[in-house]
C-alpha cells in the first residue's frame, strides 16, 4: 500500500517545517519531503502540527475502570474484598476521606476488586475502549504492563495466555501496536527475603508459582505485526530475589524489552533494607536486572548510588507523573537520572487521565515545583521521551521519528483550538508541550492507516460508549 500524507506543519526533531510531503509504502516511511506548499495530488491533509506517534511505555489497561471513582472516595466506589495487603512493606490500611489519611495502600486494595471481576471476555472489552481511547489521544503504541494470567483463585485457564493474548486482540481492533510486557508476580511481600510471602488470595491469580512456570507460559506468547513479546518483574516485592535472574534471563536471550517497578513507595524500600541489606535498585543490579533494555517505572524514591547505577546501567526510566501524583507517591529525579546516563520515557499507568502531552509537562512542571526553577527540558527533550525514547524502551527502536525507513506512525495536534490557537507555527513542538492536551489530537496515523481522522476513530464507531458499557460490564 502507498499513500502520501502532506502535514502543514511537521516537528522533524529540530525544529517545525510547513509543508511536509510524507510518503509511506507497507507502512513505513519512505521519503520525507520538505518545502511542499501544498497537498500533491492524492495525499492526505494533515492540518495542524504532525509529530511522531506517541509512546505510552507504561499501562495497566484495567485501571482505567478505576478513573473518577477513586479520586475522592477510593473505599466507596467498585468496592473488592476486604483487605489483604502484603505483610511486607505496606502501612497499616489506610481510612476513607471521612476518617483520612488516604494513600497508595487504600487505593490498592480496591483496584484488586476490579482485577477480581476480569475475564478474558470483559477484558477484551474495556481494554480495547482503553486502547481506542489511547488512539484518540495520539498514542500508536502501548506497552501494557500485563500481570492478570489466570482466573480467580489461581485456576489456569485452557489456554494459559487467555488474558494476554486478549490484550493483544483488543490492541489490534483499536488500531494501535502493543508490547505485552508479561509480568512475573510470584509474591505478596519480601518476608525475610529468602523466598518471600505467598501471594493473597487476590494475587493469585497473578502468580505462576515460580519464575520457571512463569517463564514456560511467557514463552508460548508469539508476537504479531502489531504486538511484540516483553518482560516484566512486577517489583521486588512481588519476585523473590533468587528469582529475579530468571526473568533476566529470559529477556536477555530473546532481546527483549524488561520493565520494573521501582522504589514507587518509601515502604518497599524500608522492606527491602530490613530483608536484603540494601536498596531496590541495587538488589536489582546484584541480580542483572539492570541495562539498556530495561525500564525501571517510577524510580521515585532513590539514594544517590541508585541513581549512579541506573544511569551506569543506562536504564531507561519511565515517569508517569499524572499516576504518581494522584496516588500521592512523590516526585522522582528524573533530571538527576537524566544527566547520570537514564533515557527517560513516559507512561499513562493508572489511566488517571490518558494524555501523553500532559505527562510531558507535568515532568517538567514537577520538577518546577520540586526545585523552584524553571527549564528543565526542552519541548524538544519532552517530545523525545513521548516519541523515540519511548518507542526504544517497548522494543520498537524502528518507530518514534519522522524519517526514511522508519515505521509510519503519526500524530497531528491541532494548532487552532482555544488551547492552541495564537503562537506562530514555529513555536508548534512548544504549544504541543505546553498547552494542547489529548482532546487536540486531530489525526492518528499507524503504519500508514488513518486510525483517527479529524478527531474520530475510524475503527471503534463510538468510544465513550465502548468505554461505559465495558466498565458498566464490571460492576454488575
Amino acid at each position: 500500500m502507498q499513500v502520501t500524507y502532506w502535514a502543514e506543519h511537521a516537528w522533524l526533531g529540530t525544529g517545525v517545517e510547513p509543508g511536509v510531503a510524507i510518503d509511506v509504502t507497507d507502512g513505513r516511511i519512505t521519503a520525507v519531503r520538505t518545502g511542499v506548499p501544498a497537498p500533491p495530488p492524492g495525499a492526505v491533509s494533515l492540518r495542524g502540527l504532525t509529530i511522531a506517534g506517541l509512546a505510552n511505555s507504561h499501562s495497566h489497561a484495567f485501571h482505567r475502570a478505576l478513573r473518577g471513582v477513586v479520586q475522592a472516595a477510593p473505599d466507596s466506589a467498585l468496592p473488592g474484598p476486604a483487605d489483604d495487603r502484603s505483610r511486607a512493606g505496606s502501612p497499616p490500611p489506610a481510612r476513607s476521606p471521612g476518617g483520612a489519611p488516604d494513600s497508595f495502600w487504600t487505593w490498592r486494595n480496591v483496584m484488586y476488586g476490579v482485577a477480581d471481576r476480569l475475564t478474558p471476555e470483559n477484558y477484551f472489552a474495556l481494554a480495547r475502549a482503553t486502547y481506542a481511547e489511547m488512539a484518540l489521544a495520539g498514542i500508536t503504541c502501548v506497552g501494557e504492563f500485563h500481570y492478570v494470567h489466570h482466573a480467580p483463585g489461581g485456576t489456569r485457564y485452557a489456554d494459559p495466555n487467555a488474558m494476554g493474548e486478549a490484550l493483544i486482540a483488543a490492541a489490534g481492533e483499536a488500531g494501535i501496536r502493543i508490547t505485552l510486557l508479561d509480568t512475573a508476580y510470584l509474591s505478596s511481600g519480601m518476608g525475610d527475603g529468602r523466598s518471600g510471602e505467598p501471594p493473597n488470595h487476590h494475587q493469585l491469580r497473578f502468580s505462576d508459582g515460580t519464575a520457571d512456570a512463569w517463564a514456560e507460559r511467557a514463552a508460548a506468547l508469539k508476537p504479531a505485526g502489531h504486538a511484540r513479546i516483553g518482560a516484566a518483574v512486577h517489583s521486588v516485592r512481588a519476585v523473590p530475589a533468587g528469582q529475579l535472574a530468571t526473568v533476566a534471563a529470559w529477556a536477555d536471550e530473546r532481546d527483549a524489552p524488561l520493565h520494573v517497578h521501582l522504589s514507587e513507595q518509601t515502604a518497599e524500600n524500608d522492606a527491602c533494607q530490613a530483608a536484603h541489606g540494601r536498596t531496590p535498585t541495587r538488589l536489582l543490579a546484584d541480580h542483572g536486572v539492570l541495562g539498556p533494555r530495561t525500564s525501571a517505572v517510577h524510580a521515585t524514591h532513590l539514594t544517590d548510588e541508585d541513581i549512579r547505577l541506573l544511569g551506569g546501567a543506562s536504564t531507561t526510566i519511565c515517569m508517569c507523573p499524572t499516576t504518581e501524583r494522584d496516588l500521592a507517591d512523590g516526585i522522582g529525579p528524573a533530571a538527576r537520572l537524566q544527566q547520570a546516563g537514564s533515557p527517560l520515557s513516559l507512561g499513562s499507568d493508572s489511566h488517571a487521565v490518558i494524555d501523553l502531552l500532559e505527562e510531558a509537562r507535568a515532568m517538567e512542571l514537577d520538577e518546577r515545583l520540586r526545585t523552584r526553577t524553571r527549564g528543565h527540558w526542552t519541548a524538544a527533550a519532552l517530545l523525545r521521551a513521548a516519541t523515540a525514547d519511548g518507542h526504544a524502551s517497548l522494543g520498537w527502536a524502528d518507530a518514534g521519528r519522522i524519517g526514511p525507513g522508519a515505521l509510519a506512525d503519526l500524530t497531528t495536534v491541532a494548532l487552532d483550538s482555544v488551547r492552541t490557537a495564537g503562537p506562530e507555527p514555529r513555536h508548534g513542538a512548544e504549544t504541543a508541550v505546553f498547552a494542547a492536551t489529548s482532546a487536540d489530537i486531530r489525526h492518528t496515523v499507524v503504519g500508514g492507516r488513518h486510525v483517527v481522522r479529524d478527531g474520530v476513530h475510524q475503527l471503534v464507531p463510538d468510544v465513550p460508549l465502548a468505554l461505559a458499557d465495558s466498565i458498566a460490564a464490571l460492576r454488575g
